[in-house]
């Protein structure tokens, strides 16, 4: 035979299931809310990545760049300083031209 529970019973039932629900439901926005953090956080760490990614490629492009300004800089350096030896021996050449040419004279020849 089916036994009946009071009206005491089931309003006991009926508030232990709606507080169990409430429980859920808050459980499950904390949830909620902790999955968006992550979602927002794993968002932001692929933002980063991307970002150092081509932090990256910008440092090694302008290393490149200054290795050929270095060249290029050496190469100036370098064709200055050989400007400046071939003058010097063009003036040694003359001064020791002169002074054979005095030496020359000064002979009689």
């Amino acid at each position: 035979m089916d036994e009946y529970i009071s009206r005491n019973e089931h309003e006991e039932f009926r508030r232990r299931m709606e507080s169990e629900n409430k429980r859920l439901e808050d459980e499950n926005k904390r949830q909620n809310r902790r999955i968006e953090l992550l979602e927002n956080n794993s968002k932001q760490l692929s933002a980063l990545a991307t970002s150092m990614e081509k932090l990256a490629l910008s440092m090694e492009s302008m290393a490149k760049e200054q290795e050929a300004q270095g060249e290029r800089l050496e190469a100036l350096e370098g064709r200055d300083g050989e400007k400046w030896r071939m003058v010097a021996s063009h003036i040694i050449t003359a001064i020791t031209g002169a002074v054979i040419c005095y030496i020359f004279a000064q002979i009689g020849m």
